[in-house]
């Protein structure tokens, strides 16, 4: 048997909305079931769940989603659609029109971080932005 885990995002009327917001921004994604409680659907082959909780629970920040980027034009892409609508934060932080949390961040990341001479420099330069600019953690 297979433990598969995947999140369930609660929404108060909006699971639907949601689930084609999300399938339009990422490539290859699709709602996979639907009925008017819960929509299943996969983003890059990654399993969510949305369901029409109702209006008890909201998202927070304490749970986000991370997108490892491999170019700029996906953080930009990433960067603009999901924060269209919500609200920009530092560090590729952004919570969606939804409010759900989400990390924009360049895959070459963890690399820069595990050189712990390059490391400071690069924290001190990704302090400074809001949306992730790669060439500028290269150059740091």
């Amino acid at each position: 048997m297979k433990n598969q885990m995947y999140p369930c995002l609660w929404f108060d009327g909006q699971a639907k909305a949601a689930a084609d917001y999300y399938c339009s921004i990422f490539k290859n994604s699709r709602i996979t079931a639907e009925n008017p409680i819960v929509v299943n659907f996969e983003l890059n082959g990654n399993k969510f769940m949305a369901l029409n909780g109702g209006p008890k629970y909201k998202p927070t920040p304490a749970t986000s989603y991370v997108i490892e980027c491999e170019t700029q034009e996906e953080i930009d892409h990433y960067w603009e659609k999901l924060g269209e609508g919500g609200r920009y934060d530092e560090c590729g932080w952004l919570d969606d029109k939804f409010g759900f949390s989400w990390q924009i961040v360049p895959a070459v990341l963890h690399q820069f971080m595990a050189d712990p001479e390059k490391a400071p420099r690069v924290i001190a330069a990704f302090m400074k932005m809001s949306k992730f600019n790669i060439q500028a953690l290269v150059e740091a």
